[in-house]
């Protein structure tokens, strides 16, 4: 059997984002997205734990949602996990793993700045082979 490479979250952007271009030209763009769990504890109190995610767009998906991937805005990504390694202005090595976006869907309205709206749209990147 072979082996599953496959996220789905939902959950709100910490910051509007913003694209930049490759040398070689390709567009990509991070995001910041939380998910927030939310459980009673014995006492009966309300608990809250906010997770981070850093999720990478690229090329014409990049291009096509960046004035809709507002601050606040909730989405949803399909994508799959990928480390990259790089080394630091020391020479130390250092990590990151985020979510390679395959599919967003937005959803609810453009965020907190109550525009409203149902907005929702899916944005998808063409599979490829590879």
């Amino acid at each position: 059997m072979g082996t599953v490479n496959k996220v789905i979250i939902v959950g709100n952007l910490g910051r509007d984002a913003e694209i930049r271009y490759t040398p070689g030209g390709a567009a990509v763009s991070t995001l910041s997205l939380a998910t927030t769990d939310v459980w009673n504890d014995k006492a009966g109190q309300r608990q809250e734990k906010t997770e981070w995610h850093r999720v990478v767009v690229w090329g014409k998906q990049a291009e096509t949602l960046k004035d809709y991937l507002t601050k606040g805005r909730q989405i949803y990504v399909e994508g799959r996990l990928q480390t990259r390694q790089w080394d630091d202005k020391d020479g130390n090595k250092r990590y990151t793993t985020e979510i390679r976006s395959d599919r967003i869907v937005l959803l609810g309205g453009r965020g907190q700045g109550g525009e409203g709206g149902g907005g929702g749209g899916d944005y998808g990147s063409p599979r490829s082979s590879g």
